[in-house]
């Protein structure tokens, strides 16, 4: 069975957020940080700030849609918080 990650990225430089999902989730924050994703190359470096482990790909992207509204959002930073006091 292949895991699909929904993640959320924190740029350093700009402590804004990134969401996306893939299926390799080390491989993929390398991508962003070797600035090889066009959306966030003018933002590197990127840290991991949350992640999520979906078994379908259609739940993946139904889930990665939900976190870029207004609503998932609001989810996100309600559930780090915490990790947000730190910066």
């Amino acid at each position: 069975m292949k895991n699909y990650y929904v993640y959320v990225l924190r740029s350093k430089q700009d402590g804004k957020f990134y969401t996306g999902f893939t299926s390799g989730l080390e491989k993929r924050l390398e991508e962003h940080n070797s600035g090889k994703v066009k959306s966030t190359k003018d933002r590197i470096p990127f840290e991991i700030a949350y992640y999520e482990v979906c078994f379908c790909i259609d739940d993946a992207t139904h889930r990665e849609k939900y976190l870029k509204t207004t609503y998932g959002k609001r989810y996100i930073k309600n559930r780090i918080k915490n990790y947000l006091k730190e910066y």
